[in-house]
């Protein structure tokens, strides 16, 4: 079967990072063509600078992962949709929930398929972890999500724009972890969040949240943008027969009472694309809106805390 064409919109870190070279390795798709502002490449494949030359010049490919920033994700997702593109998009979706909705809504109406994706859920040690806690309930949980703002997103100015989530942006691949896996719904209680003085995005955040049940789980976050050490991408749970499991290292791992119990390497983005040629073979749509909701109302709830000036 002949690969799929696809054009990358938006190529920046994460689109040379991972996306490109995934779909290098792809069995499913070939890449057509980039869109990016700056006239970056990949290949020797076709370049242009917005979604419409490539619309103009390539109709005949049909499909657009889009990894651009969340600030101009509507406007381009559904320009994609209208000219008759299945499209796949990075994370965060959007910058609000009703830009998502409305996505999801266009279409359907337009018959399109849409794959929201949340790169993070896509690891076995996760899936282990929601059927261990399914089983076994859950007592508390501890999220650590600590890395350098400087190395993930090297003199990025918009992650401290408004929209640009700042240290959420990294903190949202906890939420979609902690929304996999949680056997209940859960909620935001209260949260704090730290601003540098010169900043609009928040750079060290707090949460404490809440569910319905009756045992009053202890359920808690940390994000921080700060961290030089190494990366700290931590779930710490205590389930209700005792046990005490850690999704460590963004969910590639699992420790259950300190005892490693499953590891494996860098599989996610493959794995994302092998997802959404299974959703185009039978034209269904997969959007899961719950990490962007509770990431959301970290901001409704959020008291403000004014910290020192960030520099580059």
């Amino acid at each position: 079967m002949a690969k799929r064409k696809i054009a990358v919109i938006g190529v920046g870190k994460i689109a040379q990072d991972q996306h490109l070279p995934v779909i290098d390795r792809s069995e499913d798709f070939e890449l057509a063509a980039t869109v990016s502002t700056r006239g970056v490449g990949h290949n020797g494949v076709p370049v242009f600078k917005t979604p419409a030359e490539l619309y103009e010049a390539l109709p005949e490919v049909s499909l657009v992962s889009i990894c651009t920033p969340p600030g101009i994700r509507h406007q381009y997702v559904r320009e994609a949709l209208e000219a008759g593109k299945d499209v796949m998009m990075e994370k965060p979706p959007t910058t609000t929930i009703s830009e998502l909705d409305d996505l999801v809504a266009y279409a359907g109406r337009l018959g399109r398929v849409l794959y929201q994706t949340w790169h993070s859920q896509y690891n076995a040690a996760v899936d282990r972890t929601r059927d261990i806690l399914a089983e076994s309930g859950v007592k508390s949980v501890r999220i650590d999500w600590r890395e350098s703002v400087r190395k993930w997103h090297p003199g990025q100015d918009w992650v401290w724009e408004p929209g640009g989530f700042g240290v959420c942006d990294p903190g949202i691949n906890a939420m979609s972890i902690f929304t996999k896996v949680m056997p209940f719904p859960v909620f935001v209680e209260s949260s704090k969040l730290t601003f540098p003085a010169n900043r609009q995005t928040p750079v060290d955040v707090e949460i404490v949240f809440k569910s319905g049940q009756l045992h009053k789980p202890s359920l808690s976050a940390g994000f921080n943008w700060l961290e030089e050490s190494g990366e700290i991408w931590t779930i710490r749970f205590e389930t209700m027969a005792g046990d005490v499991l850690k999704l460590e290292n963004g969910g590639r791992s699992l420790r259950v009472n300190d005892e490693l119990v499953l590891q494996h390497g860098d599989e996610e983005y493959g794995l994302m694309y092998e997802r959404f040629a299974t959703l185009l073979d039978r034209h269904e749509t997969d959007v899961d809106a719950a990490p962007l909701r509770l990431m959301a109302d970290v901001f409704l709830l959020g008291a403000r805390v004014n910290g020192p000036a960030f520099e580059w």
